[in-house]
């Protein structure tokens, strides 16, 4: 090979392995945001389990956010937490366009999710950099009025009962698909574990588990609450997170019912941070 066309060739090797990099940040900083707000919903859920909500703060994505907003350098942190879940919707997008690290990534189901996820994150991103910026109420919304909203309009279609159930049902079998996946391990395959020291799987494992499963919990109890809201057809029945969680304080032994869980979604985040760390990209 000449050095005419040998330069070329470099220079684009040279290219994609800089845009694979840059990926590779916007990635694991995407994460690393996701453990945070998972964090933070766990210690105001805790907060709740004990009666210290006096204020009436969601345990939610919104109010994670109050949360943050009201730390030292508060607003500097949202704008970090805006871009790295931007970060992570345009790594989604690059794995619904071009496949990702995993075997089956090329699969047009997997491509449709990893879709799905640029969606989300990027809806996500969008509103924490609209509250990074005053717009307090695109960020901090109830999880429980926007969740009520839209199942009162849905209930108001042709079939919207039909509707909003099936959507419950979908729900509860993703909380159960997610709290099986994580009780079973499946998350490791996602991961770096040859480059892990034995202790950092141990870690990974535990949190993982932990926090997997709590979330699957959560997502499957939600679930269950949209099914009673359409069979009864009142849109107040169903629950955003925050109301989902405080349904757990409510049974007997509640408040120990929801400390458990609150620190499940807490250990969610932390097994986010070690994806940031260790996720295979």
């Amino acid at each position: 090979m000449d050095a005419q066309s040998w330069a070329p060739k470099a220079r684009g090797e040279a290219r994609r392995a800089a845009d694979g990099k840059t990926m590779e940040v916007a990635a694991r900083s995407g994460f690393a945001a996701r453990g945070l707000i998972y964090v933070l919903v766990g210690v105001i859920a805790l907060r709740i389990a004990f009666g210290g909500d006096s204020g009436r703060q969601q345990a939610d994505r919104g109010g994670a956010l109050e949360e943050l907003a009201g730390r030292t350098l508060g607003t500097a942190m949202l704008w970090i937490v805006g871009a790295a879940l931007a970060g992570m919707g345009v790594w989604r997008l690059s794995e619904a366009v071009f496949g990702g690290a995993d075997a089956q990534a090329g699969k047009p189901s997997k491509r449709v999710a990893a879709a799905g996820r640029c969606v989300f994150y990027a809806f996500l991103s969008f509103s924490v950099l609209s509250y990074a910026v005053g717009a307090r109420g695109s960020g901090s919304g109830s999880s429980d009025r926007g969740t009520q909203d839209v199942t009162g309009t849905i209930l108001r279609w042709p079939g919207g009962q039909w509707l909003v159930g099936l959507g419950g049902v979908a729900v509860v079998t993703a909380g159960l698909w997610m709290s099986t996946r994580a009780l079973r391990k499946k998350f490791r395959k996602e991961l770096l574990t040859s480059a892990m020291s034995p202790g950092a799987r141990r870690f990974t494992d535990f949190f993982g588990v932990v926090g997997g499963t709590a979330r699957g919990v959560v997502f499957a109890v939600a679930g269950v609450f949209a099914v009673v809201a359409a069979v009864r057809h009142r849109p107040g029945e169903a629950k955003g997170m925050d109301d989902t969680l405080r349904s757990f304080r409510d049974l007997p032994a509640g408040p120990w019912l929801l400390a458990a869980i609150a620190l499940g979604l807490a250990a969610f985040g932390v097994f986010s941070w070690c994806n940031a760390r260790w996720r295979r990209l």
